[in-house]
């Protein structure tokens, strides 16, 4: 615990951010989010949760320039809670989020947001490369995390998005610097939290690799 706090003290004052109070909220999904929603093609009719049984978040995390601002994410009820004090022990240990927005925002594109390194969980879409099974996005239980820095690696060891080349090897370079701190390790604070809530995480899968994923059963 005190080494995580002096990391914690260094890399605030290495990114001249000042500490602020954690703000989060939890709601259920309004009309306007609704709205959103299906306009944004990340829910329909068909998909296999209705929108009763999910949650809309706002709250408060740490950017890469040191900046503390606003995200909004949407899970399922069951996991709200969880959620929001997982990201509240994020946003005091400093770990980094590059942007937390609706895949709703990206069209229901996952490419799309993942090219734009959006932190996000509920996507009524099916598992990659498997269209007649669903993946635990689309049922709310399921987060990605800064996937540039953690990125998907297929079996033969692909890498879909360009930006993602430079993290195929897995090493923090220095972890003062926010943006190095993003790329998650078996080990790091970060893993060890959502591991701590009973999440699984797609680093430690044996054919593939998909770093930036956790997943609750």
């Amino acid at each position: 615990m005190k080494r995580i706090k002096t990391v914690l003290l260094l890399s605030t004052l290495l990114s001249g951010s000042l500490f602020a109070e954690y703000q989060s909220n939890i709601s259920e999904i309004t009309n306007d989010i609704k709205e959103r929603m299906v306009q944004g093609n990340s829910w329909q009719k068909g998909c296999p949760v209705a929108l009763s049984d999910l949650r809309y978040l706002t709250m408060d995390y740490l950017n890469f320039n040191g900046q503390y601002q606003q995200g909004e994410m949407i899970v399922h009820a069951d996991v709200a809670d969880e959620v929001v004090e997982i990201f509240e022990h994020l946003y005091t240990m400093n770990y980094a989020i590059h942007k937390m927005e609706l895949v709703s925002n990206y069209g229901g594109n996952d490419w799309q947001s993942i090219e734009a390194d959006n932190t996000s969980a509920f996507n009524c879409r099916p598992v990659t490369g498997k269209k007649k099974k669903w993946s635990k996005h689309a049922y709310g239980k399921a987060i990605d995390i800064n996937p540039i820095a953690n990125p998907y690696i297929s079996r033969s060891g692909h890498i879909s998005h360009k930006a993602s080349e430079q993290y195929r090897n897995r090493k923090h370079k220095d972890i003062y610097n926010l943006s190095d701190r993003a790329l998650l390790m078996a080990n790091d604070p970060a893993t060890e939290l959502f591991k701590s809530y009973g999440w699984k995480w797609g680093g430690d899968w044996n054919t593939i690799k998909d770093y930036q994923h956790f997943v609750k059963k």
